[in-house]
């Protein structure tokens, strides 16, 4: 059974809000946008602003739906993970870092794609541009390596994967 979850990026003024992850937690010192697991029966748009004011402390309100995406770890039987990503501009509170990581606002068009899932690099720009995306992307087991995706029922390989 696939983990359900969500992604909530916060965009203002050409930036982006986003969480280093602390090294304890999944995707640990990565930079991604605040999200997390839902609770049983938990509506995605409910968990996203639920997970954002945990993870920042901002109330946002106004979340537009970008994406889907499916993770597969290993295997390519079921996803492993299943991601409601969303785009927001409405935000209310100040930010505050807290036990999931630090927090920093970053130019669009200067991510830190290198320190960020091996997958932003790919759906990322569309969720900027307003363009929806549906992926499924396909790591190693331990999550390290990109080897395929599909994106917006295109086919394709990461630099030195197969597709």
């Amino acid at each position: 059974m696939p983990v359900h979850a969500t992604l909530c990026y916060i965009v203002r003024d050409g930036r982006v809000l986003l969480l280093r992850k602390a090294p304890h937690l999944w995707g640990g010192d990565k930079w991604n946008a605040p999200g997390g697991k839902l609770q049983p029966g938990e509506d995605p748009v409910a968990g996203a602003v639920r997970e954002v004011e945990e993870e920042t402390g901002l109330h946002v309100s106004d979340l537009a739906p970008a994406g889907l995406l499916r993770f597969y770890f290993g295997q390519e039987e079921a996803p492993d993970w299943i991601v409601h990503v969303f785009r927001t501009g409405t935000v209310a509170g100040e930010a505050r870092a807290g036990r999931e990581g630090h927090l920093a606002w970053h130019p669009v068009e200067a991510l830190p794609y290198d320190e960020m899932w091996e997958d932003d690099r790919h759906w990322l720009p569309l969720l900027l541009a307003g363009h929806p995306f549906e992926g499924d992307f396909y790591f190693d087991r331990e999550a390290q390596r990109l080897l395929r995706y599909t994106l917006n029922g295109r086919p394709a390989a990461p630099a030195g994967g197969t597709a």
